[in-house]
């Protein structure tokens, strides 16, 4: 069979001598090299490549600035395993949390959640080698408070428009204090008009407050578990229904015909916090003020609900142990540079486990 030949035409005949000879094209010849060029090194770069001295004082300066020092490596990991582990538990698992636990929509009970996985990952990060563990916990909860302050300042003066937080904006809770938009506009999204009322920044002295109370709570929750940790799965449970539970019923149950008429109390704080003179303070009249944050005692007609309250706290002592399980099982390398997919928390009640 013979094969068609194309007319060896002008066009032809100047392509074949191009491409044996590269000089005759027009093109420069940086356009048709298959190998790409290398960015020119800076003066520095060459500097310290070229001369030991040089490169020795450069990295006795960059090791007292930090960098890539064992506490800078820990507070960046650190920030991956608050964001991307620890802060979105409860989101994960909303229904759970608010409807069977019953914890209102609030900020408080956003910090509660997270703050028993803070705990959960903080226990972990103590086993890790002590040279690096302690700055692993510590970076946690640096970023834990440093995101809490965050969105305090959000709930207490939301600015007009959205700014880029700290970590994520979460739908867990909602804020009572979002700026309204102008009433004549039917989108819910449009931009606020000059009859919003323009708002300031947060004051200090009511943040620093709120993060005391905060702080407290951390430190309580913290003790309360490390302590169930030695003691049991009673102590445990006991942990879980005051910290997780609002500490519900403590009082008793009140009921429609109870004879002192009481239809709920809530847990107040006696050491820091709100209260500052404690020999001031009405504890009963105090428990019968209902604060708002929607964690307390069940009325008379809602005290079925405490019928569930043993197999609920079975539920998360379970969750509590298994997960801690869990996380002894993940590496040191796994924990420090590893997959982080690795550490997230699955559902209370996963029927996979």
């Amino acid at each position: 069979m013979q094969t068609s030949m194309l007319p060896r035409t002008l066009l032809t005949r100047t392509l074949t001598r191009s491409l044996a000879s590269p000089a005759r094209l027009r093109l420069p010849l940086r356009c048709i090299t298959t190998q790409p060029q290398q960015p020119s090194k800076g003066w520095l770069t060459q500097k310290i490549e070229s001369s030991p001295t040089a490169r020795k004082w450069f990295m006795a300066i960059a090791k007292g600035l930090g960098y890539q020092s064992p506490k800078q490596l820990a507070g960046g990991r650190a920030f991956v395993l608050y964001e991307r582990v620890a802060a979105p538990t409860p989101d994960q698992d909303p229904l759970f949390w608010q409807k069977e636990c019953h914890l209102p929509p609030t900020f408080q009970s956003w910090f509660t959640v997270t703050n028993l996985h803070i705990w959960l990952l903080t226990v972990r990060l103590r086993a890790l080698p002590q040279e690096h563990g302690k700055y692993y916990v510590q970076a946690l909860i640096d970023h834990f408070f440093m995101d809490v302050e965050d969105r305090i300042r959000t709930v207490l003066q939301p600015p007009l428009k959205p700014s880029h937080p700290y970590t994520f904006i979460s739908p867990f809770y909602v804020n009572p204090n979002v700026p309204q938009t102008d009433s004549t506009s039917s989108d819910p999204g449009s931009e606020p008009t000059s009859k919003t009322k323009r708002r300031g920044r947060a004051p200090d002295r009511i943040v620093n407050r709120q993060m005391k109370i905060f702080k407290e709570q951390w430190a309580g929750m913290g003790l309360s578990f490390d302590l169930a940790l030695v003691k049991g799965d009673r102590e445990m449970a006991a942990a879980v229904w005051r910290n997780l539970l609002g500490g519900r019923g403590a009082r008793g149950i009140a009921y429609a015909d109870s004879p002192n008429g009481l239809h709920y109390r809530r847990a107040i704080n006696l050491v820091g916090g709100e209260v500052v003179n404690v020999a001031k303070l009405d504890v009963d009249k105090e428990e019968m003020r209902d604060d708002g944050s929607g964690v307390h005692d069940f009325p008379p007609s809602e005290v079925d609900k405490y019928v569930t309250y043993p197999e609920l706290m079975l539920d998360l002592v379970r969750y509590v142990r298994r997960e801690l399980a869990r996380l002894e099982k993940v590496s040191d390398h796994d924990i420090m540079a590893g997959d982080w997919e690795l550490l997230k928390f699955p559902s209370i009640r996963d029927p996979n486990l």
